[in-house]
């Protein structure tokens, strides 16, 4: 489901698949101002506790979307969602540390464009006019 899209991490001996939906962009917008203020707040926050819990309410999120997707497409098998204080307790601040690679990916996977090079059509702007 959404392999294409996620990212797996482990916690507590079960697999979670990260995925950026809308619902998680609008949610992560909210709190930070947008994806690109996200990746800013992450890298320059100098309180280590701070970034744990930034990074616990992330993974904690995006974790819930693929729990969510399955919810809404099983009704009849729901699962438990994942809480902050769940991910606290099931981790390591080494695993937790970790799991910035994750959410990067997540990230990139659920924003991937295939955009063709604007440059393209500047260099042949540029060779027919020199």
């Amino acid at each position: 489901m959404h392999e294409d899209r996620s990212a797996v991490i482990h916690i507590g001996g079960v697999e979670y698949r990260l995925i950026l939906t809308t619902k998680a962009t609008k949610t992560i917008a909210a709190r930070y101002g947008g994806l690109e203020m996200l990746g800013e707040k992450l890298l320059q926050t100098e309180n280590f506790e701070l970034a744990m819990s930034e990074i616990t309410w992330l993974i904690t999120m995006l974790a819930n979307q693929s729990i969510l997707i399955h919810n809404l497409q099983n009704p009849d098998d729901k699962q438990a969602l994942l809480t902050e204080e769940m991910v606290d307790l099931l981790t390591t601040p080494l695993e937790l540390a970790s799991f910035k690679d994750a959410i990067m990916e997540a990230m990139v996977r659920g924003t991937a464009r295939n955009i063709e090079s604007e440059t393209t059509g500047e260099e042949s702007k540029n060779g027919q006019t020199g």
